[in-house]
């Protein structure tokens, strides 16, 4: 059996699609009345047990895991040598290198960083770039570059945010848990480590990465939203609950009752179209309905090939 599929990095592929199809029922097959199985998709790594129809959704989703060829873990079974080998090969987690992972994201924003762009038709003059757009880039390359720690060669100051951050999104870690979890860390660390002291200062590191919310103010009782013709209303035209705390006469800042976080869609899809690994994905649909037209309709000379 072909499992050349595990490297189509085209999850929407049929040759992916009935792979996995393959996977399942090989699954099954060894595996008689299990209901629960390892998930080998690229985010479980075959640690976590899923039921069977989730880890055919995670391997749409994820991937499966490239090195893993050599399903032992789900009944295949090989010669002793052969299999000590792949079980040792497999249970590996693949080497993942963290900054290279947070370099391309911010190439994904900032792709005029990578080449000297020029403009067409001007004798190649290059193009002046506002130093503000270099701004965030500095301050971001400047933390990628800088050690957790003296001496530290697994993380930049960047790269332990960002997985401290996927950590807490992933575990729906409350902000009040991080602060706590990060303080911890930051005792743990040598003294002159530059990890954040808390989510607030983590966030205001990875700001310049884009994809930030907007925070709307909102009616307590959940009657409106303070928001454009409304902007400026300090109550409610409809329970008449007042929009800000009662807070001292001292404080310069007004609290509000209750926000509403909302991550614009358009800034959402830009960014998915402007990298490198989710770009691919976001064209299948288009791709692939192209394809189906040539299927359908073939051109002139070429039809029946598709069937032959």
């Amino acid at each position: 059996m072909s499992r050349r599929w595990i490297q189509n990095l085209n999850r929407c592929a049929d040759e992916y699609l009935d792979g996995i199809e393959d996977f399942i029922e090989f699954t099954r097959r060894h595996n008689r009345g299990a209901t629960r199985i390892r998930c080998p998709c690229r985010r479980c790594n075959n640690m976590l047990w899923e039921t069977i129809e989730n880890v055919g959704f995670h391997l749409v989703r994820n991937g499966m895991i490239e090195t893993y060829s050599i399903w032992n873990l789900h009944g295949e079974q090989l010669d002793h040598a052969l299999s000590s080998n792949a079980t040792r090969v497999d249970n590996v987690e693949p080497i993942v290198d963290h900054n290279d992972q947070v370099m391309d994201i911010i190439h994904d924003v900032f792709p005029f960083a990578l080449t000297n762009i020029t403009q067409e038709g001007e004798d190649d003059v290059p193009t002046l770039i506002d130093s503000a757009e270099f701004e965030p880039y500095e301050k971001l390359l400047k933390n990628t570059n800088q050690e957790l720690y003296p001496g530290c060669e697994s993380f930049s100051v960047l790269t332990a945010i960002v997985e401290l951050m996927h950590e807490k999104i992933k575990y729906r870690m409350s902000n009040l848990c991080f602060d706590y979890f990060l303080g911890v860390f930051k005792r743990m660390l040598p003294k002159d480590n530059c990890l954040p002291k808390d989510h607030k200062h983590a966030q205001k590191v990875l700001n310049g990465l884009g994809l930030s919310y907007e925070k709307i103010h909102a009616c307590k009782n959940n009657c409106m939203l303070f928001y454009k013709e409304h902007e400026t209303l300090d109550t409610c035209h409809i329970c008449n609950k007042l929009r800000f705390k009662m807070t001292s006469q001292n404080r310069t800042t007004k609290i509000s009752q209750k926000v509403m976080c909302y991550l614009p869609l358009k800034p959402m899809l830009q960014r998915l179209y402007m990298s490198t690994h989710t770009a691919i994905d976001m064209r299948l649909h288009k791709e692939k309905r192209v394809d189906d037209d040539v299927i359908r309709h073939p051109v002139d000379g070429e039809a029946g090939k598709e069937f032959d």
